[in-house]
Order: C-alpha cells, then sequence, then structure tokens
C-alpha cells in the first residue's frame, strides 16, 4: 500500500536498534463535526477578517467552506427569526448592521467543532468576553461583536444549509490532522 499526502509516519525503536514504520491514517473522509461561523461586517470594515481565521486555523481546525455573502433583509430574518420573535427592537438594529456590508460565511470542522468555537469567540458582550477570546479581544458591543457561531449541532445544520451549498462545502485531505488529534478521536 503507498503513502499519500495524509499519511503521518511514525518511528518507533525495537531492540537491536531496528525501526518499524507505522503508517496512521488521517482518513480524507473522516467524520467530523462541522460548524457555522459569520466573520460580520463590523469585522469587514475593521479588517480584522485575517485575524480571525487565523484564530481558528491555528487552534487546529479545518475550514471547509469558506465565501463572502451580501446578506439581504430576507436571509437576515430568517436567521435572526428567534431574535426578532423575542427582542423585536434589538432585531431591527441586528438586521441594519448584517446587511451593511457582506460577510464571510465559514464552516469550521473539529471533534467537538461547536462547542470549542464557542469557546474561542466568546460570550455575546463582546466587554464581558474573556480576554483571549476573539470577542475578548476584538470587540466592545453586544450588536457590533464581530462573528456569530452556531450555537449547537443542531442549529449548526440548519445554518450551514442556509448559507452553503453541498457543492461548496469541501472534504480535501487534511495531511496535519494527526498533528492536532490523537488516533482515537480521529477513528
Amino acid at each position: 500500500m503507498g503513502r499519500s499526502g495524509a499519511d503521518y509516519v511514525a518511528v518507533t525503536s525495537k531492540p537491536l536498534n531496528v525501526f518499524k514504520i507505522e503508517i496512521l491514517r488521517c482518513k480524507k473522509y473522516m467524520v467530523m463535526e462541522q460548524t457555522l461561523v459569520l466573520i460580520k461586517p463590523d469585522a469587514l470594515q475593521r479588517a480584522l477578517v485575517g485575524e480571525i481565521i487565523h484564530r481558528f486555523e491555528q487552534k487546529g481546525l479545518k475550514i471547509v467552506g469558506l465565501k463572502m455573502v451580501q446578506i439581504d433583509k430576507k436571509l437576515a430574518e430568517e436567521h435572526y427569526k428567534h431574535i426578532k420573535e423575542k427582542h423585536g427592537n434589538v432585531f431591527e438594529r441586528l438586521q441594519k448592521m448584517i446587511i451593511s456590508a457582506p460577510v464571510i460565511a465559514m464552516i469550521v470542522g473539529g471533534v467537538d467543532v461547536v462547542k470549542t468555537v464557542r469557546l474561542i469567540i466568546g460570550t455575546t458582550k463582546a466587554r464581558g468576553a474573556e480576554a483571549g477570546t476573539i470577542r475578548g479581544d476584538l470587540a466592545m458591543s453586544i450588536q457590533n461583536n464581530i462573528v456569530h457561531a452556531s450555537d449547537s449541532r443542531e442549529n449548526a445544520k440548519i445554518e450551514i444549509n442556509r448559507f452553503f451549498k453541498p457543492k461548496e462545502i469541501f472534504d480535501w485531505n487534511w495531511s496535519i490532522c494527526n498533528s492536532i488529534y490523537a488516533s482515537e478521536e480521529i477513528a
């Protein structure tokens, strides 16, 4: 069996200096949880897109979808329906902000990725977000909190389908996953 770029080679010592090469495969189609991240217009205006994407990549998450989208009123209403139902006055301001400029829509994959991304972005009220989180380091507002992320696996599936077509989601050969996860986590 030949090796591909997705192979990770580990060399282990044997008695009498005999070495055995073990090939651990990072499966191209390994089942990985996915979540939606929207980099909002305020982040785009402040030229923070690269910094935000860098945070997710630096953590070791896999980007499987990425595009710029201009959200219209209809899409904003669909996406923030839960806020409109509970807080109509807040929705109007949020809708105005989210349609003011394009957003960067991104699908991020990884083990426990919904929970992990929520930790990376910090709490919604950015002034109270912990230092080291995206919102804690880069934002001050509840409304202009620079990033949205799905809050559950169920909502992640709904939101991914809202912003991406299946052909826009890529399960590419991620050659570093053996450096990110233990073999038991990706089996």
